[in-house]
Parts: C-alpha cells; structure tokens; sequence
C-alpha cells in the first residue's frame, strides 16, 4: 500500500474516531506538540490511549494539505476544538509522518501548545 493510501484510510477513519487503527505499526513512535520533549512514546497501544484523549477534544477534522514523497508525508491538518470550559476553536496541526513496511511508523505533531494550554484551563 502506498503512504497515500495509508494516510487516507488513517484521516478517513480519525475523522470518524474509528477505524484508523489498522495501518499504525505496533511498534509507532509518536512525538507530540511539547518542544521540551522528543523522546517519542513507542507502541500502537500507547498510541491509541492517546488519541482516545485527544478524541474527546475535537468535533470535526479535515486534511487542508497533504505532500507525499516515497515513504514520507507532511499534513497539515484542521481540527474543530471543544474544551470541557466549553470554549471552542478551530486550529491547524503540523503532522509529520514516515512509513515502514506498509504501516505508519512514526508521527511528529506540531501546533500552538500555549493557546492549547489556556483554553483548555477552566
């Protein structure tokens, strides 16, 4: 399978907040949003708990842009955002992702972690 075609299934079921699971390696390496932190979270199932988080956090999704070369990709993705304080916001997420034997391997996110931080504060 193409990293195109990975990445489709990935966003068409993240949007759903289903059945993306399917193309993740079980041994994934994730690195999120924090600068003072690159050491990557390893594991599908590390993974997936993180997204059951994030998940409750945005109503609706959608790939604004997305450049393939080989076994590499950038997304850039919009998420609609509603905190429990009940504010809400729409924000783009830088999303770096490598594929390895026909699964995605690893992802880099990148994205305004202070606004994230104060809005998700009561």
């Amino acid at each position: 399978m193409s990293t195109k075609e990975l990445l489709e299934i990935y966003y068409k079921g993240f949007a759903k907040k289903s059945g993306w699971e399917s193309v993740i390696a079980d041994d994934f390496e994730f690195v999120g949003g924090d600068m003072t932190k690159r050491k990557p979270i390893v594991g599908k199932q590390a993974y997936i708990e993180i997204i059951q988080r994030f998940g409750r956090l945005f109503q609706n999704m959608r790939v604004k842009e997305m450049f393939v070369k080989d076994n590499n990709a950038f997304v850039l993705a919009e998420y609609d955002y509603v905190f429990p304080n009940g504010k809400s916001i729409s924000g783009d997420v830088a999303e770096l992702w490598k594929v390895k034997d026909d699964k995605l391997a690893a992802l880099t996110i990148y994205f305004d972690t202070l606004t994230f931080h104060l809005w998700t504060n009561p």
